[in-house]
């Protein structure tokens, strides 16, 4: 765990360079907008260890798979997201002398993301071998107004010196994938050019043929006024540049703007792509960097507006889930059904930036309570697309008659994860997925999509669980056989209790499902029989079956769920008997001796419990949690929320705060020593989920919001805003009172603590506890 961050409520500050950090740094500075993504790489050449990363929606490649023996089923490559085109690249040469921090001597250093305005400031004061001292300041974005952009205000400052600077304002395409399996490179070049001042770069991924269009346009200014320079264009493979000489004088500041965009032939025809590049710049730099910085800080206050949390009395909790929620909404805005949120987001390659069943299980609700409609059904909508190639991946493990399993690891639909106890065992994602469906409806009150999109994707799915189980002649019982549930510490077991709950549940409600269709249009439901060849009669009846003669493992004595077969002929150690030495597990232990252990790698028997927590009495949920939790490692960033949650059900407030903290700070202070790797944004959702399910107790039972707040000793109070079906509502939770506040015109009934209170439109609401 590191602990160099500073604390501050909408600022996230490192004081002080140690390049042994920089590669965490790179990823907790990350930059983005939903389209495109910037790690904190500097913008001067750095010879130092780094990740350099700048990553474009929906582009990817299919990297080869690398596995040591091949079995019938294994996806031929593993989707990536790539290393773009670095258009950040500003080269600096003092009297000759380059500029790179790797080499000179870093007097001052400082490095703030604030949140508030979405941009990233860099100051550093430098001496370099000849003795010259140079101050820098750099401010950079990618724009949330112009989605396809970034800016930089690059300044320079002599101290003691006069004399010369040389200053290299690129586009360098000639970069690779640090989890490149062969060392290959993805991209080639398919043109560069200068068109009116701006310089272009168009550069195409191999195999998957995505074209990407850079283009930048670059100014300098002395002491807040431009110069009239032509830069000279400097062109080699794969790398195009802007190049300027400029006198400079102590104390005088020269400054370089760069504006820069990135196009995808995802968006534009590749015959078009280029001059849509041109027009872009010119839109950008017409703005001016002034311009493009207060639309940018307008933009972010719209988003902090309909979805901050305030916490107050507790600035590194504050911090925390403002970095997180920050983080969402760098990487998903929801604006294209076509993209998703991988769980590195564009801060890093870890994962190859693919799909998971992170969005379902842990993001949609985020975006459910703090975005429009639309945003959440969109990514619904992604996984409706991708029906087809869900039923595909089935069929290719043999199973048959339109069921469907969704991929582990996706870019297109089609499965890409290489380890074949994930990709062939890991099947619980296929109930995440359902299960979003259900919460999506449950959440808006909205079965239109349930009847347009979800049924079908329910049938495919159910239909794969009427086919994954076998009769147990011993058990007189349907079993499900050889899975892998969310604890990844134990492969190929029998009878994981989370999983075979899931595919009943998913049985259950698609069976609910098409009853609630019926009652809407019947003769839509007629279509998508007729479509997928669904015998109702026949179908339902074997399910129904299935849910009644499942099997689920459990043990009376403790009065436990049993994490799957055979659990408790494992030695049991708890957690706080491991030595400090052995942790993380997945970085000291063998594999086979993680298989053989107790120990949990996340929440599974409580993932569960956390879904359908209605199911099961208070002491029911205790006696698991307090069973489950001493032997969690948490080394998955997924698990600390779901027990938060649970821990804040039961009253435990202090391990619900702890859980809390662990989560929110997970990145921020390298919990598990892999932030250089990028950030866990995927699992940010759940830090969310932990206040305002967690510390919030905020449920949605039967068409109707519940809250059941607690406010954790270490803080004086909080805030949370949601949308809740046309009604935008805000809590606040201090130790004597609850206050609601609807900020619209819809009236809505709200249950505190179990008792039902009429909010009315734009009014108040104080609750004493």
């Amino acid at each position: 765990m590191k602990n160099y961050i500073k604390h501050q409520e909408w600022q996230i500050i490192e004081e002080g360079f140690d390049p042994h950090l920089n590669k965490i740094s790179e990823s907790i500075f990350s930059i983005g907008n939903g389209r495109m993504g910037q790690r904190a790489n500097f913008e001067e050449t750095y010879t130092g260890e780094t990740l350099q990363g700048n990553y474009v929606a929906g582009v990817y490649y299919p990297d080869k798979t690398r596995v040591g023996w091949w079995k019938n089923g294994y996806p031929e490559y593993f989707a990536k997201v790539l290393n773009a085109t670095n258009w950040i690249g500003i080269r600096v040469a003092v009297n000759g002398e380059e500029l790179d921090l790797n080499t000179c001597k870093v007097l001052e250093f400082s490095r703030v993301l604030d949140m508030q305005l979405g941009t990233l400031t860099r100051k550093f004061i430098v001496e370099l071998r000849s003795g010259n001292v140079l101050g820098v300041e750099t401010i950079r974005f990618c724009s949330l107004v112009d989605d396809e952009a970034g800016a930089i205000c690059y300044s320079l400052t002599p101290h003691n010196f006069d004399g010369q600077i040389s200053i290299e304002s690129s586009l360098d395409g000639d970069v690779k994938n640090q989890d490149s399996n062969y060392d290959e490179k993805f991209w080639t070049e398919i043109s560069k050019t200068e068109q009116h001042s701006f310089a272009l770069l168009t550069m195409e991924t191999k195999k998957t043929a995505f074209w990407v269009s850079s283009g930048i346009y670059t100014e300098i200014h002395q002491n807040g006024a431009p110069l009239n320079l032509k830069p000279k264009f400097v062109s080699k493979e794969k790398y195009v540049a802007q190049q300027f000489t400029v006198d400079v004088k102590k104390g005088e500041t020269t400054s370089v703007y760069k504006y820069a965009v990135n196009l995808s032939s995802e968006n534009y025809a590749k015959n078009k792509i280029e001059e849509a590049a041109v027009q872009a710049l010119q839109k950008i730099v017409a703005k001016g960097f002034d311009l493009m910085r207060q639309e940018q800080a307008q933009a972010w206050a719209g988003k902090w507006q309909n979805g901050d949390v305030v916490i107050e009395g507790d600035v590194a909790a504050q911090q925390a889930i403002r970095f997180n929620i920050f983080q969402l909404h760098q990487t998903y805005t929801g604006e294209d059904a076509r993209l998703n949120i991988g769980p590195k987001g564009f801060t890093g390659e870890k994962y190859g930036g693919s799909t998971y069943w992170d969005t379902e299980a842990y993001c949609l609700p985020f975006y459910l309570a703090t975005a429009p409609q639309q945003v959440a059904e969109n990514l619904l909508i992604y996984r409706y697309r991708q029906l087809d190639k869900a039923i595909e991946n089935a069929e290719k493990l043999g199973f048959k008659n339109g069921a469907a399993l969704y991929p582990m690891v996706t870019m297109n639909g089609e499965e890409c994860h290489n380890e074949w106890e994930i990709t062939f065992e890991e099947i619980h994602r296929n109930g995440a997925i359902a299960f979003a469906i259900f919460n999506y409806s449950r959440y808006t009150g909205d079965q239109s999509y349930l009847a347009k999109y979800g049924l079908e994707v329910l049938i495919g799915i159910a239909r794969f669980w009427a086919q994954r189980v076998n009769w147990s002649i011993e058990k007189e019982r349907y079993v499900m056989l050889g899975v892998t549930g969310p604890n990844e510490y134990e492969n190929n077991v029998n009878n994981n209790w989370y999983t075979s709950t899931m595919a009943t549940w998913c049985l259950k409600y698609t069976i609910e499902a098409i009853e609630l269709v019926k009652g809407m249009d019947r003769v839509l439901l007629n279509e998508l029989f007729a479509k997928t060849n669904f015998k109702e009669q026949e179908e339902t009846s074997h399910w129904r079956e299935i849910i009644e003669l499942m099997f689920y493992p459990v043990d009376e004595q403790l009065g436990i769920f049993l994490q799957q077969d055979g659990y408790l002929d494992k030695e049991q150690v708890l957690v706080k008997d491991l030595p400090a030495t052995d942790r993380p597990l997945n970085q000291k232990w063998s594999w086979d001796r993680i298989l053989r252990s107790c120990f949990i790698k996340q929440a599974d028997v409580l993932q569960g419990i956390y879904f359908f927590e209605e199911d099961y009495d208070l002491e029911t949920i205790r006696r698991n949690y307090d069973f489950y939790e001493p032997r969690t490692v948490h080394e998955s960033s997924l698990s600390p929320c779901v027990h938060a949650i649970i821990a804040a059900k039961l009253g435990d407030l202090d391990r619900a705060y702890e859980f809390y903290l662990r989560t929110s700070r997970l990145d921020l202070d390298d919990y598990n020593n892999d932030t250089e790797d990028g950030l866990h944004i995927t699992s940010m959702a759940g830090t969310w989920l932990s206040v305002v399910e967690g510390f919030g107790g905020m449920r949605v039972k039967e068409g109707a919001l519940h809250l059941h707040p607690i406010l954790p000793q270490k803080w004086t109070s909080y805030a949370f805003k949601i949308g809740f079906r046309q009604a935008t509502i805000t809590v606040k939770v201090s130790d004597k009172q609850v206050r609601l506040r609807n900020e619209s015109n819809t009236s809505v009934e709200i249950y505190v603590f179990g008792q039902a209170h009429q909010l009315q439109a734009n009014s108040n609401l104080v609750l004493h506890t």
